[in-house]
């Protein structure tokens, strides 16, 4: 028989409060804003490697729905991605189901698991990033990895690594404020254990007394590229009807 020292117990003790703390601090941070809905007009500007820079905008509506979050959005402009509608539905089994409508091809088409870790949109952000912040916190293992300042503000620092293989993450590596539980920054790797992005999010204004971050940066390690979504409306529990979380309006832009 195996003898089991004090100086392990405690350390088992240690281990399991650690990831107690870190899924209930996730978990704080992601149920930080009590919300029905979100509506909201973004500026998005992508910068390339040269340093050239081009710009869209999107809107962007978000519900809950049977099985968690859904959100849709909306291609506005320029006229080259201009009618392109994408959506994304989380599952009863903690994944998401994810649809595009691209007007160059006039259908609906659903994006494959195997296309998840792909770019949107010619953008830093991939399938995967975009319904991100509706990931299943019982999906990953969560560890409170220390403490310390970020930009002046004291933060919990939270690893976060995939039970399975079918996540393009390996891990992520989230600050959280001590305070608010505002996220401020997200670090992701790729499967080889290499950081493959940043995802910065900051200039937090009172929305509906709600503090809401307007600017939101995500940058490729090594490519010297980055995407920003600088946030121009936002409304929180405007109605949306439930049609527009619907292959029919991805199609149509019609609710009806």
């Amino acid at each position: 028989m195996k003898r089991i020292t004090v100086l392990a117990v405690l350390l088992m003790g240690a281990t399991l409060l650690s990831a107690q703390d870190a899924v209930s601090i996730m978990n704080s941070a992601k149920n930080r804003v009590k919300m029905d809905t979100i509506s909201s007009r973004s500026r998005m500007v992508i910068t390339a490697k040269n340093g050239s820079t081009s710009e869209r905008v999107i809107d962007q509506y978000s519900k809950d729905g049977p099985n968690g979050g859904r959100t849709v959005i909306v291609f506005q402009s320029p006229a080259n991605v201009a009618g392109t509608r994408f959506l994304t539905m989380d599952t009863a089994g903690g994944g998401q189901d994810q649809w595009i409508f691209l007007p160059s091809l006039g259908r609906v088409r659903r994006i494959a698991a195997s296309e998840s870790g792909g770019s949107f949109m010619g953008t830093d952000f991939s399938y995967d990033d975009i319904s991100s912040m509706d990931r299943d916190l019982s999906l990953d293992n969560h560890t409170l990895l220390r403490e310390e300042t970020l930009n002046g503000k004291s933060c919990y620092v939270i690893q976060s690594v995939p039970k399975d293989n079918a996540y393009q993450y390996s891990k992520t590596i989230t600050w959280i404020d001590k305070t608010a539980f505002l996220i401020y920054k997200s670090e992701m790797y790729n499967r080889r254990g290499e950081m493959a992005k940043v995802m910065e999010m900051s200039d937090f204004k009172d929305v509906q007394g709600r503090l809401t971050p307007m600017q939101t940066k995500i940058s490729t390690v090594g490519a010297g590229t980055s995407t920003t979504i600088f946030m121009e409306i936002i409304k929180y529990d405007d109605p949306i009807p439930d049609a527009v979380f619907t292959t029919a309006y991805l199609e149509t832009g019609r609710t009806r």
